[in-house]
Parts: structure tokens; sequence; C-alpha cells
């Protein structure tokens, strides 16, 4: 079972298009978008998805109200907690607490965005991932990350 994970698409609608796209074409059964959609109107593309979207506010998300309401209110504070497969995940979107979440072990993983650079790494026995960033602002590529619960093994997918 695949979970894809996002974060930082700024209204990149190009970018999130493909990110859609991509994620449809793989089957993932689960979405999870690290924060910093910023606007409403993304979720016309959003909502193409073809399995189900949870999302965090980030640092630069404008319209809270009207996010809620389009995301039918699958967007959330953070941290937002849930678990898929039996995992544990919290999602976050400043890395603050990140290392102190994973350390704690209570979570299979600890999902962050904002930064902008993809790591997927273990601290103890919980998987780290940052999918780095959908819009293709700033340096760097577009990127997304998909996890197998399964498994628990991610990787890093380039969004061309």
């Amino acid at each position: 079972m695949l979970i894809g994970i996002i974060s930082d698409s700024h209204d990149d609608m190009v970018a999130i298009r493909k990110t859609v796209d991509i994620l449809n074409s793989e089957g993932v059964f689960h979405a999870i978008h690290a924060g910093d959609i910023t606007s409403p109107f993304t979720f016309e593309v959003f909502s193409e998805l073809t399995c189900g979207i949870s999302a965090i506010f980030g640092n630069n998300d404008g319209d809270k109200i009207l996010l809620k309401e389009r995301f039918k209110g699958n967007i959330h504070n953070q941290p937002f907690i849930t678990t898929v497969q039996g995992r544990k995940i919290v999602v976050l979107h400043e890395p603050d607490l990140v290392d102190a979440l994973a350390e704690s072990r209570y979570f299979d993983v600890v999902i962050y965005g904002h930064t902008h650079s993809p790591d997927i790494r273990k601290v103890k026995d919980t998987l780290v991932i940052n999918p780095g960033k959908v819009a293709r602002l700033h340096k760097g590529e577009s990127t997304l990350a998909l996890l197998d619960v399964e498994k628990m093994q991610a990787e890093i997918v380039v969004v061309p």
C-alpha cells in the first residue's frame, strides 16, 4: 500500500497537476500534504486525485476557512496524527520537533515539510520523511515521496 507524500506546493498549478498525475498513476492509497498549499483554488487540481488526501496548514497558507471547506475538513492544524495500516504517523510542517518526535519511538513515521529539501532517514525505529517541494520555486527539483506502508520504505520521486 502506497502513500503519496507532498509538501510546499505554493500555488504552482503546473507542478500540482504533474504531482496529481504521478500519484494517480502510482495508484497511491492516500495522499498526505505537509503544508503550504497556500490558496484554496488549488483544490481544483487536488480534487482530481483518485485517492483521499489529508493535509496540514503550513506557515504560508492563507484563507484557512476556505481551505478547510474545499478540502472537506481534511486539512488540519499541526501536528496531525493519523494511523494507516496500523502505522502511527505524525505530520508537521516545520522541522523543529521532528527529531524529538522520532526519538520518542511513539510514531512509526514522522512527516514534515518547509525546508524544500528531501529527507528520508531512520531515527531509532522511526522513519522520517520530508518529500521536498512540489513547487518549482527557488533552487532544486520538484519532488514528492512514496511510502510503502507495509515494507516501511520510502523513495523520493522527481516531478518532471
